[in-house]
């Protein structure tokens, strides 16, 4: 099956090109249950691509050039324990201190975004070892049954891993290289959530995180696994 997809502008992450999570979201949303997206190139905006669905795996295209695939998969991976609504919301208000932002394009974590972003600003949370942000999802991110879509919730997983990545560092370009997320169960338009992120490995430029999603009374709603890598520096 060979299907058109088209990805507007507003969800770029870095400057002329989609946020990684939004993408992977969209490539799960093709696969039942679990999926592992991997990022191969930058994904480009406001162009048709090409969706290519075999059996258990997907693939999007830019002609013959792979963009990124996905495939159903496992996914084992332990959730520290929930923050409640009030630490979630000290959290990110310690991230709105954090200058310049490096990436400040991403329409999930960029405070210039915060006409039409998410608004997700997962900073760092006092006396534990993650970050926070508390985020309830507008009428935009929803489908026809009044859920948020899986891609928005990809998105909401994909950058708090990023400043988890950067906990108690100064914040540096690293780009999204693959994602495993596990969905638990729907999020409703105006259901306040909290997003956690954590680190778990870092082996050089490469660092692998867990972040999750929970509704404000402590539901897990999905989870994640992710590796993000820095780019090599220039010769």
């Amino acid at each position: 099956m060979i299907q058109s997809l088209i990805i507007p502008q507003r969800f770029c992450g870095p400057l002329n090109s989609a946020n990684g999570g939004y993408c992977g979201g969209l490539l799960a949303s093709f696969l039942p249950g679990i999926a592992r997206a991997t990022l191969r190139k930058p994904i480009p905006l406001d162009k048709p691509l090409h969706v290519e669905k075999r059996g258990e795996s997907v693939r999007l295209l830019d002609g013959d050039t792979v963009l990124a695939d996905a495939e159903s998969c496992e996914l084992t991976l332990e959730v520290p324990p929930p923050l409640s609504l009030r630490e979630a919301e000290a959290a990110a208000a310690e991230y709105l201190r954090v200058t310049p932002h490096p990436s400040p394009t991403c329409f999930v974590c960029s405070p210039q975004r915060a006409a039409d972003g998410m608004r997700i600003y997962a900073g760092p949370a006092a006396g534990r070892t993650v970050v926070a942000a508390p985020w309830t999802p507008d009428e935009s991110r929803a489908g026809r049954d009044g859920a948020v879509r899986a891609e928005f919730l990809w998105a909401a997983l994909d950058c708090p891993g990023f400043w988890a990545a950067m906990l108690g560092e100064t914040p540096r370009m690293a780009l999204l290289g693959q994602m495993t997320a596990r969905l638990d169960g729907p999020v409703r338009v105006g259901e306040p959530c909290i997003v956690l992120g954590w680190p778990l490995v870092r082996s050089g430029r490469k660092h692998r995180v867990g972040t999750a999603l929970f509704t404000a009374t402590g539901e897990l709603r999905g989870r994640a696994l992710a590796i993000w890598i820095e780019p090599s520096a220039a010769p």
